[in-house]
């Protein structure tokens, strides 16, 4: 109380403080055979020790120490006067040093006070924010317990759900994630798992979906904790079901034309050998010979079911983005065949016309018949992708020093001896590349193979068949 009514800058202390001390000595000095006022030296230092140093208020103590001893009655020797004196320094020491750390340890506890109060409203405002965040946030947001009921779920997560709002808070999250089930009791195991699956969701009324769920779980005093973050992944399921099916069935109709065309070429064969033998009397009215012309004109009809080429869905393509997804895909094969990939990509391709999935798959074929041959490669392994726009459209090269290709003229053939599985890699690659308009064409290269994708840009879509 006494700091603060004396409280104020430090020249104002200091100017009261040495105001009280030369009064004090005046008083002392007049009343000196009166009254000792030596004791009053305590109030200044203890305006002193609020603005001193520790150095400065020794010296302090010091000055008031003589100035006490000087203007008393008491006669001085060494035995009286200097455990006096030691006395006299004592108390104005301890005084000034004491109120010395009160001010220190009050600043301090002051400074600690204004560095908790931002600290609390820096929380507030991130706790805020992050409330703002996760209820404005699309994707469904969920805590669990060690129990595995919902403690949070924001208003995506109910959305998600089918739920009222605020209904899941208490519920089981296995009832509406079944998968999370291994996971959602998180004290029945000190390990922690931060990770991502896919899991089916169950909603309010049974409804079932596909979920991209990606959770955590910590551990709190309160016991452990999941957090899960999940996205409703039912429309990209089927868009890639429906893609594999499209591009199942290009591939098949592609396949059984190829068929087609190789066993209308061995029937017509069996068919000029049966005719000639036709010729013959002696096989006028053989039965087993008249069953072996009905089987040729069976087959004959069979085969000349010429199935109508399929139009691909072709749009525009971001041909950039292709590229980037490609080299995702394939960079671990990459790395695992210690193949050096160099991809000379021109910046600012145009759209192409295509068909996004077909040209990945053409993309992938490509590739991987790059990977298998160069696997038995002894000297330095490297593929090159390069993609160049020009007035016609935009090439992709692969190429590749695998050693080249023995037999070119054989290459997009169907049914290849010695190639693997049924040899209609490169067949359906280039059937898929001239379905929106395209080509795919092999040019020979000292020690390799080089394969360009001749893509159409979509100023000519007509182009297309």
């Amino acid at each position: 109380m006494v700091l603060e009514l004396l409280g104020g800058s430090t020249k104002r202390v200091l100017l009261i403080a040495v105001s009280m001390i030369v009064l004090i000595a005046i008083l002392d000095w007049r009343l000196v055979n009166e009254v000792p006022l030596g004791f009053l030296y305590l109030v200044p230092m203890l305006m002193l020790g609020r603005v001193l140093r520790p150095w400065q208020i020794v010296i302090c103590a010091a000055i008031l120490t003589f100035l006490t001893e000087e203007f008393d009655i008491f006669p001085w020797n060494i035995r009286n006067g200097l455990p006096r004196d030691v006395l006299y320094f004592t108390a104005f020491l301890a005084i000034g040093i004491f109120v010395h750390q009160t001010v220190r340890n009050r600043d301090i506890a002051m400074e600690q006070m204004r560095e908790i109060e931002r600290q609390s409203e820096a929380r507030e405002d991130a706790e805020d924010q992050l409330k703002v965040l996760i209820e404005s946030s699309p994707a469904a947001i969920l805590t669990s317990d060690s129990k595995g009921c919902v403690l949070m779920a924001n208003n995506a997560a109910h959305r998600l759900l089918g739920s009222e709002m605020g209904m899941l808070q208490g519920r089981e999250l296995v009832r509406y994630f079944p998968g999370l089930s291994n996971v959602s009791r998180t004290d029945s195991s000190p390990h922690l798992f931060r990770t991502v699956m896919q899991s089916h969701g169950i909603r309010e009324d049974g409804d079932t979906f596909m979920a991209d769920i990606c959770f955590s779980t910590f551990m709190t005093k309160s016991g452990g904790r999941l957090a899960a973050m999940i996205l409703d992944s039912s429309e990209e399921l089927r868009t890639r079901e429906e893609s594999s099916l499209h591009q199942m069935l290009s591939g098949s109709r592609i396949a059984v034309a190829a068929v087609s065309h190789e066993v209308r070429n061995v029937c017509g064969a069996i068919n000029v050998v049966h005719q000639n033998l036709s010729r013959s009397e002696a096989w006028n009215g053989n039965k087993d010979f008249d069953a072996l012309g009905n089987l040729i004109l069976t087959l004959e009809r069979i085969a000349a079911v010429d199935l109508v080429q399929y139009k691909e869905s072709a749009s525009e393509v971001d041909l950039l983005s292709v590229l980037d997804d490609l080299k995702i895909i394939i960079t671990p094969s990459l790395q695992e065949g210690a193949i050096r990939c160099v991809w000379d990509i021109e910046p600012g391709l145009p759209q192409v016309w295509a068909d996004r999935t077909s040209l990945m798959q053409i993309f992938l074929n490509l590739t991987t018949n790059s990977v298998r041959v160069l696997d038995h490669l002894q000297k330095q392994r490297s593929l090159i992708i390069a993609a160049r726009s020009n007035p016609s459209g935009v090439h992709v090269e692969f190429r590749d020093n695998g050693g080249g290709v023995a037999q070119p003229e054989t290459l997009f053939h169907p049914f290849q001896p010695g190639a693997r599985a049924t040899g209609l890699g490169l067949y359906l690659s280039r059937a898929f590349a001239r379905s929106f308009g395209g080509d795919l064409r092999y040019r020979p290269i000292p020690d390799g193979a080089s394969f360009i994708v001749e893509l159409p840009v979509p100023s000519m879509p007509e182009d297309a068949v």
